[in-house]
């Protein structure tokens, strides 16, 4: 374990923008398959405010993070194959519009790794970049050291800024902890049905994003 922990760590040393842990996966399918999960948040190369915000920028800058993450898993899974060592890349989309739940919960993971916590807004805050990234995990059959997770949210109790930035009235203003369910958090499906009202003109989802780059978490770092 010694010198592939150590072969991650170099691989991460390259990266240095990118946040990486280990996570148990007790709460996930794949838990009789795998032994943890590497996950990684990968930052927005660029800063958007509520004045400078365009959807069409926004997505540009996910794509760009998507592929950060793809030169990196290429890393990482080159050098697991070295190692001989099992492991499974979980898809990032939810394999139902109608539960809009995911294989694996790339935020739960990094919640349990200590990455970050859940904002308001339902999506992972990290305190070097607040929610301006995008995840991803890599599935191991392999025992690495588990991060310490964390376990309530860090956002100031009094802050709304990403619930009064959705144009839709679609989060609560609940503040989040461990035990949080996603319900409690944001009405999911008339966020998702609000955004795939942009498949008509665009062939894809609205990236929307307002709830995110409002947040005022993060911003000093990027």
């Amino acid at each position: 374990m010694i010198d592939l922990y150590t072969d991650i760590l170099e691989v991460f040393e390259r990266h240095t923008d990118i946040l990486f842990g280990i996570s148990n996966i007790d709460f996930s399918v794949f838990k009789t398959d795998y032994k943890c999960a590497l996950v990684v948040a990968v930052p927005h190369k660029e800063l958007l405010s509520i004045n400078t915000y365009e959807e069409e920028k926004f997505e540009s800058l996910i794509c760009e993070a998507r592929d950060n993450i793809d030169v990196l898993l290429d890393e990482i899974t080159t050098l697991f194959k070295t190692y001989k060592i099992q492991y499974y890349i979980p898809p990032a989309t939810q394999t139902s519009e109608e539960t809009l739940i995911a294989l694996f919960s790339f935020k739960f993971a990094c919640v349990n790794a200590g990455l970050g916590w859940i904002g308001k807004n339902d999506i992972l805050v990290t305190e070097e970049y607040g929610p301006r990234v995008r995840l991803s995990a890599i599935l191991i059959n392999y025992d690495l050291p588990i991060g310490c997770p964390i376990d309530k949210s860090k956002c100031p109790p009094i802050c709304n800024v990403c619930v009064n930035a959705c144009p839709h009235n679609a989060l609560t203003g609940h503040q989040w902890n461990i035990s949080t369910k996603r319900e409690e958090l944001i009405d999911f499906k008339l966020c998702n049905q609000k955004r795939s009202l942009f498949l008509k003109t665009h062939h894809r989802k609205n990236s929307c994003g307002l709830c995110m780059i409002s947040c005022p978490l993060g911003i000093a770092k990027l």
